[in-house]
């Protein structure tokens, strides 16, 4: 399984970005895709996760009103649009997928994905 995180950049505090996550084979057809980010110095922590069979999705306190995670159901990519970015948004991006329909407590937590992204980097600064 490859995943490929795109869309990442430099943004005016204030302005959007919308990240890109696709996979190779079927691997984004079925269970829990989810967004992460790791800051210079700071652990990975989960932003916003979707998950495919019922389309429910959660978000990180940080971000919610902000961030919108969707998934095309053709294309099968996860897309993570990004409003009103802050600086504080200034991380690597990674998506990452597990087979499993993970509850909701579980979503944001990084030990229960197999398969991870290469990462793209947000950079938030004007």
């Amino acid at each position: 399984v490859q995943l490929q995180a795109s869309g990442g950049g430099l943004v005016q505090p204030g302005g959007s970005l919308r990240l890109s996550c696709a996979a190779s084979g079927s691997a984004l057809d079925y269970g829990t895709i989810t967004w992460f980010r790791q800051a210079p110095g700071k652990e990975r922590e989960g932003v916003s996760g979707i998950r495919t069979p019922d389309r429910k999705t959660v978000y990180a306190n940080s971000v919610k009103g902000r961030f919108t995670i969707s998934r095309d159901r053709t294309t099968k990519i996860v897309y993570l649009r990004m409003n009103a970015l802050q600086p504080e948004d200034t991380a690597v991006y990674y998506c990452a997928t597990t087979s499993a329909n993970l509850i909701f407590s579980a979503i944001l937590q990084p030990d229960h994905y197999q398969y991870w992204g290469q990462g793209t980097l947000v950079t938030v600064s004007s």
